[in-house]
């Protein structure tokens, strides 16, 4: 799985946490990833030992002994891609996508959705609409991951599966693509996932759909007329929040 992952590591104590950090910071500057946070919180960046320790220090032993912490080399210029596969009444559709950023009510970075574009079928006729290149690279790395994971776990079966893949430029200037997590459940971007296996469904000889789902924190504004809003309201935890769909028009069909 070398070869689908970014150069890190994932420790369950602080002394290993520690030793890791300090290989990874003589290469550059390291991300530090609890890995019970969602949605890109709770992650810093450390550029010396002392921040590297600071970093650590604020970290529970539950932390370290329940869930563990990813660190791994620190990326500029980053774009993070979505590979996913969903399956749901008879209906196999495979997808690509690039997750956008906003800032939630905090003014902290967050996850403001994704915009996918699916085909009907496997992983296969999805590698089969990508000429070679970043996207290209982004699914045959989270088709490895995926292979690793049925080679662990004989008999694994899931409905949905999508693998975040972030790729930009390390510390010693070349650029690096990397699977960072899974997903089996519902994610951020199964509303466009919902909307995409519809537009199949409403008509057989659609090959492709683009589909985006929004999240926008801040003030209540109206989504656009054709969107499906899954929420919009006071989220208890993360204060006014506005959940939508969108699909876009430009589909091929057969």
């Amino acid at each position: 799985i070398e070869k689908a992952v970014l150069a890190g590591y994932t420790a369950f104590t602080r002394h290993d946490a520690a030793e890791a950090g300090e290989r990874l910071l003589a290469l550059g500057p390291v991300r530090i990833k609890p890995v019970a946070e969602t949605g890109g919180r709770g992650q810093s960046v450390v550029h010396a030992i002392g921040e590297l320790t600071m970093s650590l220090a604020a970290l529970s032993d539950n932390a370290f002994a329940e869930h563990g912490v990813v660190l791994e080399h620190n990326l500029s210029n980053v774009d993070t891609l979505s590979v996913g596969q969903v399956r749901v009444a008879g209906i196999l559709a495979s997808y690509h996508g690039r997750q956008r950023l906003t800032r939630d009510n905090r003014g902290a970075v967050a996850y403001g959705g994704s915009d996918l574009t699916v085909v009907r079928g496997d992983f296969h006729a999805l590698l089969a609409t990508l000429p070679p290149g970043p996207v290209r690279k982004a699914v045959d790395q989270a088709l490895l991951y995926d292979a690793s994971v049925r080679q662990c776990f004989p008999g694994f079966y899931a409905s949905r599966v999508n693998y975040d893949v972030a790729q930009g430029i390390h510390a010693g200037g070349e650029w690096s693509s990397g699977v960072l997590e899974q997903s089996w459940r519902i994610g951020g971007a199964t509303g466009a996932e919902i909307a995409a296996l519809e537009a199949f469904h409403a008509d057989p000889g659609l090959h492709t759909v683009r589909a985006s789902c929004i999240e926008e924190f801040g003030p209540l504004a109206p989504p656009p007329a054709s969107a499906v809003v899954y929420f919009q309201g006071e989220d208890p935890e993360v204060g006014p929040l506005t959940k939508y769909t969108v699909v876009h028009t430009d589909g091929d069909t057969a």
